[in-house]
């Protein structure tokens, strides 16, 4: 009895120690995954602040969680069967899709530089056709989330396509919860930083109320400067997914050149060679997303000019 049980518990501490592998070996593929989604991350988190701008304060954490359920929901509901379905039985479509979404990546950071450069920009977020209800603001909001969540979902699979399927589908679990609290949490924090700053303001003095006005000053450059943020990520992360899709489909011309490119400065500079080549390799992905996104930008304006062409002269006969 006593052997058999030192055998039990020999058996028990064994799969603990497995299972403890195992999650560790799931936090580190998370890490990864996540890390390689950050431009849609931080875009994400640049974006969803705009749908609750003007609401009254005590609705705008109500609304923020209720779009952080949507979002979750759009992860792990919809999004999540459908790519552990395509990854399964046609894992060839993986690197297309992911370049679709690289593509689309680029298109979205080159449309921002436009607009920024034309100066006929246009948020993300609830426009300026008057005030809207929460129902529409939050439904709105979720369908923004649904494009940014499948591109998250899809670059992280991206990382972890070697991993059996239960390790996979609990990675990518992981993935979606940890980036949605993040996300959401750090726009919860964002929306009530001028509430906060103003409090502070109002009811402090002295070194307290000067901290609170400038949470209030810096409120609309923080969002600036998370837009410049998310707009170079993108244009990084789309133009790396691209450059490496090309490289997977067999065409591997480009690829080589870039990875020539970053090993040349890497050997030439010394100490600083891994971070200089890094910064290489980045500022290369992010001027290739730069000229398939304005390429995708110049041929969605002609199609929309075609359209609209199109009405007005269905609408002159």
């Amino acid at each position: 009895m006593a052997g058999g049980l030192a055998a039990l518990l020999d058996d028990v501490a064994t799969l603990t120690r497995a299972a403890a592998a195992s999650i560790d070996d799931i936090g580190a593929a998370a890490a990864k995954a996540s890390a390689k989604a950050a431009g849609v991350v931080v875009d994400d988190t640049a974006v969803t602040p705009q749908y609750v701008r003007g609401l009254a304060a005590e609705r705008e954490i109500p609304i923020v969680l209720r779009i952080a359920k949507g979002s979750l929901r759009n992860k792990l509901l919809f999004i999540l069967p459908a790519i552990m379905l395509l990854s399964e039985f046609l894992p060839d479509l993986l690197t297309p899709l992911l370049m679709l979404g690289g593509a689309y990546l680029c298109y979205e950071g080159a449309e921002k530089v436009w607009e920024k450069v034309s100066g006929h920009g246009h948020g993300h977020g609830a426009d300026d056709e008057g005030p809207k209800d929460e129902k529409t603001i939050i439904s709105g909001a979720v369908r923004t989330d649904f494009i940014l969540s499948a591109e998250i979902m899809v670059i992280s699979l991206n990382e972890v396509t070697d991993e059996a399927f239960v390790p996979r589908l609990v990675t990518l679990i992981v993935v979606a919860i940890a980036i949605t609290v993040l996300v959401y949490g750090v726009v919860a924090g964002i929306v009530k930083m001028d509430d906060a700053g103003l409090k502070l303001a109002e009811k402090g003095s002295g070194a307290t109320a000067r901290f609170g006005r400038g949470l209030v000053k810096a409120m609309p450059k923080l969002l600036t400067a998370l837009t410049v943020i998310g707009t170079a990520a993108m244009l990084w992360v789309g133009g790396h997914i691209l450059l490496v899709g090309t490289d997977d489909l067999g065409w591997h011309g480009l690829y080589d050149v870039v990875h020539h490119l970053e090993e040349g400065v890497h050997d030439a500079v010394g100490a600083l060679g891994g971070v200089l080549g890094w910064l290489t390799n980045t500022i290369a992905s992010a001027i290739i997303g730069l000229v398939v996104g304005a390429v995708v930008v110049v041929v969605v304006m002609l199609v929309q000019r075609v359209r609209g062409k199109g009405r007005e002269d269905a609408a002159a006969h």
